[in-house]
This record gives structure tokens, sequence and C-alpha cells, in this order.
């Protein structure tokens, strides 16, 4: 039976500045990003394919016009599409994940592979009819304990344990969702590059949110069907945190942000975790000079299934307000 088109809705082109590094990066995008956009969203239709259902385009134009210098800039004009991941996805989802656990040698190619084999969950982004089929994003949730025996997810299970070794009362519940209420706990995988438009997210995270609750009618299995009953949701990002944060809030000085939020998202799922904890990061990438007094930070949370419909409603309004 083919699944519900998603809702057709226009986009708003607004900047999305939560943060001093927001800001930054919006003016490091402006370099190549066009100075007036247009965007138009295209209602998919679904058609007979991959379990009843292929995601078809998500489509957003972007078209530039002179400047008012009479200088032309040149055109960008991209058409961003959501696809079910297929094995073609490799080395792209490989190169946005190559710092996911940080500097770790880990299993990174059969990570990668579990993605791509799960077609009914999951989605990436692409501008269409690319040929080099470069990937824009990618978002996924795993069951932690369906792959428990992949050796990706044993590094991983070890590197997330290891960070949490000295969280006192984090480190116990860790490990609970890592063993035994594992069958419940999907692993969230969401990575871009920097200047993806933020009027995607609602819908990439709607796309992975919905298909979540159709494998859990669809899938051909009940041990499958099962396996995307999640109650936890494991997050695993990256954020920077100022160097003096615990001397700042001691003193109640919030002249700086304690925090900084590389994805907007990652605030909204923050405030709604049951816990979470930081760790330094060892890959200390080159940040934008308002960032100096900060330092790259890996975040991990975990989000209560149940606060799922908050999340998204919460992030439709940050992205229409903005």
């Amino acid at each position: 039976m083919p699944r519900r088109p998603r809702r057709h809705q226009q986009l708003r082109s607004l900047p999305i500045t939560f943060s001093p590094f927001a800001r930054a990066l919006a003016r490091m995008a402006s370099v190549s990003m066009p100075k007036r956009r247009s965007k138009s969203i295209e209602k998919p239709t679904p058609s007979s394919a991959s379990n009843g259902f292929i995601k078809h385009p998500l489509e957003k134009r972007w078209e530039e016009s002179e400047s008012s210098d009479g200088e032309f800039d040149g055109v960008v004009q991209a058409d961003f599409a959501f696809f079910d991941p297929k094995p073609s996805d490799f080395h792209g989802v490989k190169t946005l994940l190559q710092t996911y656990l940080d500097v770790e040698e880990w299993d990174l190619s059969g990570f990668v592979d579990l993605i791509l084999g799960q077609t009914t969950v999951g989605t990436v982004v692409k501008v269409e009819d690319d040929a080099d089929e470069g990937i824009f994003a990618l978002v996924t949730a795993l069951n932690l304990w369906r792959y428990r025996e992949q050796r990706c997810i044993m590094s991983l299970k070890d590197f997330l344990l290891l960070k949490a070794c000295q969280e006192k009362g984090i480190v116990d519940q860790l490990r609970l969702l890592l063993g035994e209420q594992a069958h419940n706990v999907g692993l969230l995988v969401s990575q871009r590059v920097v200047n993806l438009p933020p009027q995607l997210l609602p819908h990439l995270y709607d796309s992975l949110f919905n298909e979540v609750s159709w494998a859990t009618e669809d899938e051909p299995t009940e041990d499958l069907r099962n396996s995307f009953q999640f109650k936890h949701y494991l997050i695993l990002s990256k954020i920077y945190k100022h160097k003096n944060a615990e001397q700042k809030r001691k003193l109640g000085d919030d002249n700086d942000e304690t925090i900084v939020y590389v994805k907007p998202e990652d605030e909204l799922f923050h405030k709604l975790s049951s816990w979470s904890f930081c760790f330094p990061l060892r890959t200390q990438q080159p940040a934008p000079h308002e960032l100096k007094n900060y330092r790259s930070m890996g975040l991990i949370m975990t989000v209560k299934a149940d606060k799922i419909p908050t999340f998204r409603q919460q992030l439709g309004s940050l992205i229409n307000e903005s």
C-alpha cells in the first residue's frame, strides 16, 4: 500500500542564527550562496517500489539574480531531493561520517554498510540529477540490539562507555541502554554539510520519524517490526563549549553562551533529553574567530521517544519563525 505523501509546504528563505557560531557560519556560507533565493517545494508522490514506497524528490530551487551594483556573481541552482539509501551512496555517506567517533579507529565502512542496508528507515539528501550524486545530508535510526553483534556497533558501544566512565550516575544508565534495554533503543544518526538550507530540517526529521512509525506496521516479520518500537533515541553529536563554562555558570555570567550548537536541532534534543554529558574531542578543527574562547566537544544524550512529537513541533516552529 503506498505511503502518504509529505505535506506540501512553502518555506521561508531567511537564515537561522542561533548563536555566534551560527552567525559566523552564515557569513562564511554567504561567499558561495546566492544573495536572493526563491525556493519551491513540490509534493512527492508515492509509487510502487521498495516495499510499496519510494521517496520522491522534495525539491528546493535556488536562483541568483544580479547584484545591486550590476555585477553578476554567477548562478547557483540546486534541486535537493530525498532518497532511500543505496550502495552507490557508500563513499558520500562515509565522508559525512568520517569523524563520527572523533579519531577512533573503528569499522566505519561496516557502519556505513548497516546504514545503506536499511532502506525502509533512513534518508539521504542529494542534488537531483547530479551526475556525481554527492551526499549533502543523512538521517537514520539503527536498533542497537538488532545490530549488537556487528563489529562497528560493538566498537561504538565501547567508545561511548569509555567517554562516560567519569560521569557518575550516567554511565550506569548508558550501560542499561546499550545492554538490557537495547531492544528498544535507536541510535539516531544525523550528519550533513554545514550550509544545507535549514528549511529542509523539519522535512528531514518528519521523514525519519514517519518511517519509523510505518516500519512498526509494514516490515515483513514481527522481529523487524518490533525492532522499530523505539522507547529511547541515543544521539551522538558535536558542540562548542566555553572554555570557562563552569566558572561562568558559578558567577552567573551570561555575556557569552556556555554552549554553541553546531546543529540547531541539537539544542532542542538537549533540552528534551533525559540525560546528557560532554567530552573533549581530540580533533580540534579550526573555528571562527567568534569561537576563540570555545573548544570542540562531543555531546552524548538520550531522548525518550514520547518526546519526539514535542521535538517535531518545536523544530517546525523554530524554522518557520526564523
